[in-house]
């Protein structure tokens, strides 16, 4: 790694690696979260129709409890790492993604799948976690947000090939399938990072494993206006993403009539996120991560006004509802690297805790919006609609609050 001190950190039995390896590693031990989530949706009408349930509503509780034990998992990883080490918490939460995996794979009731998702969320919480606070370790200010923005931009592509492998799969194979490449991947990130990622916290900042010192820890992060604020709003806008992918599988196959077709559509609207990856690691630098980061939030806010219009004057077509939704996810992209990095900031000290709870607020929230979003669709746009504008209205006065009423101020933070 260039251009930090962790060099210094690393464990003796590891090499320090290069930058480039530094930004895959970190992007794909974070990569097994969303490879893990938008790999199914293909899947979930076979799913469906392995275990008799007809409906489609219900079948999003295979991404529901994923997210959920994802939301939890974080609570207890970040607290683990600030006390044992980055490696050891890191090794065994994709262990027990492997696990998971198995039992997925050989699942015999519906109720069986469910609790594998939901252990494989809580051991993909530890690779969140440790990527965020690992990253933090060796980052700091406006050079951290353009890390975390390259992490970004390779994690975001997973999301974009991940429907469509699946998809893919389920030509050559049934559902379970789609587990054993999950299985693989997690084997195959698991060895990389045993035998490449070194330890980036030393002995002497790692925190005592004590409920006072735990309260404490999430007592700081809770009371830091910043990292709290940021945390909301990232949660509130991450819940209108998480609405549309639950319901993405109706939306296109029943309202637009694409079949097989969807997960093309789905991944040349993710692309969106991808590219804001890339221009944000160039831009922050320059310019900051608020000025970023709310310009994108109210462009965000705009595009939402527009499809809830559209959608309730039944004005809106494929091609409209996909451009749409391409600048939506684009600035989707430019908000939560930067949304990220502002959270983690003030919490170098307790990186591990903070980086949980920023975590399990975000995915959380977004569990409790996403999953409203999703259950509330109809056969129309116009739910998820009318809540995507409603919670990113919520997510600008978040913002409001946290900065006193300024946005868009450049941020001073350390290059």
């Amino acid at each position: 790694m260039t251009d930090t001190n962790a060099n210094a950190w690393v464990s003796a039995t590891h090499r320090p690696m290069r930058f480039p390896e530094f930004v895959a590693i970190v992007a794909s031990i974070m990569a097994l979260n969303p490879l893990a989530m938008d790999m199914m949706l293909p899947a979930l009408p076979h799913i469906g129709a392995s275990f008799g349930i007809s409906d489609g509503n219900y079948l999003q509780s295979v991404l529901s409890v994923f997210l959920f034990g994802f939301g939890i998992g974080q609570f207890v990883m970040g607290p683990l790492s600030d006390r044992f080490g980055r490696r050891p918490v890191l090794l065994t939460g994709m262990v027990l993604y492997g696990l998971a995996s198995i039992l997925a794979l050989f699942a015999p009731s519906f109720e069986a799948l469910l609790l594998a998702r939901a252990l494989q969320g809580i051991g993909t919480a530890a690779t969140r976690v440790i990527a965020t606070s690992i990253v933090r370790d060796c980052y700091a200010g406006r050079r951290m947000a353009s890390v975390i923005s390259l992490v970004m931009m390779i994690f975001v592509a997973v999301p974009i090939i991940a429907p469509s492998f699946g998809q893919a799969l389920m030509v050559l194979t049934e559902w379970r399938g789609i587990f054993a490449v999950l299985m693989a991947y997690g084997l195959l990130a698991l060895l990389w990072s045993g035998l490449r990622l070194p330890e980036t916290l030393p002995v002497s900042e790692r925190k005592p494993l004590t409920v006072r010192q735990v309260l404490q820890s999430f007592r700081q992060t809770l009371t830091n206006r910043q990292t709290l604020g940021y945390a909301l709003a990232a949660g509130a806008v991450q819940g209108t993403l998480f609405g549309y992918v639950f319901s993405s599988e109706q939306v296109f196959t029943e309202i637009y009539h694409l079949g097989h077709y969807f997960p093309l559509a789905f991944a040349a609207i993710a692309i969106g996120i991808a590219l804001a990856g890339f221009l944000n690691s160039r831009l922050v630098i320059r310019l900051g991560m608020r000025v970023i980061s709310h310009t994108a939030l109210v462009v965000y806010a705009l595009v939402s006004a527009i499809m809830l219009t559209a959608a309730w004057a039944d004005m809106l077509p494929l091609p409209l509802y996909m451009g749409l939704s391409m600048v939506a996810l684009f600035t989707f992209g430019l908000m939560m690297s930067n949304f990220t990095a502002l959270a983690m900031e003030p919490q170098g000290h307790i990186a591990g805790t903070a980086s949980s709870l920023y975590g399990s607020i975000t995915t959380l929230i977004g569990i409790g919006v996403g999953i409203t979003l999703g259950q509330l669709y109809d056969g129309t746009l116009r739910p998820f609609a009318t809540g995507s504008l409603v919670f990113t209205l919520a997510a600008i006065a978040v913002v409001l609050v946290t900065e006193r009423g300024h946005m868009f101020t450049p941020s001073k933070q350390p290059h």
